[in-house]
């Protein structure tokens, strides 16, 4: 599908075009963004969002999956710039969707796994474009995003122990 004429910084033309993306993952994001609708309304949640409603354990089930949704940002050549920009949308789901309650609330607007989708769709070179360093860039990516889960659940874990062992003041 062919979208409208945009231009560079340095004013020449680039023609924008949606690349067609593997039905599998369309049916994955469908599942973690947009499996239920509200009954009389448009708005949509998926599994992200209702799994999500488990402290900490729901959160990071979730997460595994839109990994493989980056990492098929690869495969398909998208720049790593916007694999970068995929994993903040990942480490903002996670983050905030891990605040007990606000969270919860964020994760029924805030569709990380469509928004990684559509940036596949509109900054693919094409399926099976991928290079080794795009490889290694989400690599990095990767370990730094699981470090940020793993701080997450050793705080989650401090703040527990501190919860369950601390006296009352009175």
């Amino acid at each position: 599908m062919e979208q409208p004429e945009s231009r560079s910084l340095f004013g020449s033309r680039k023609k924008h075009t949606e690349v067609e993306i593997e039905k599998g993952l369309e049916t994955l994001s469908r599942y973690l963004d947009g499996l239920f609708r509200v009954p009389g309304t448009e708005w949509r949640f998926g599994l992200d969002a209702l799994i999500g409603l488990i402290p900490n354990i729901g959160d990071t089930l979730t997460f595994l999956p839109a990994l493989y949704i980056m990492f098929a940002g690869v495969r398909y050549g998208v720049p790593k710039i916007t694999l970068l920009r995929m994993a903040v949308n990942l480490a903002i789901d996670y983050l905030v969707g891990s605040i007990p309650f606000v969270g919860d609330a964020f994760d029924f607007v805030w569709k990380a796994n469509d928004r990684n989708l559509n940036l596949i769709r509109k900054r693919a070179a094409g399926h099976g474009k991928g290079k080794t360093s795009d490889y290694v860039f989400v690599l990095g990516l990767v370990v730094m995003l699981l470090m940020i889960l793993v701080g997450s659940v050793i705080a989650s874990g401090f703040i527990l122990y501190w919860v369950f062992t601390s006296r009352p003041l009175i």
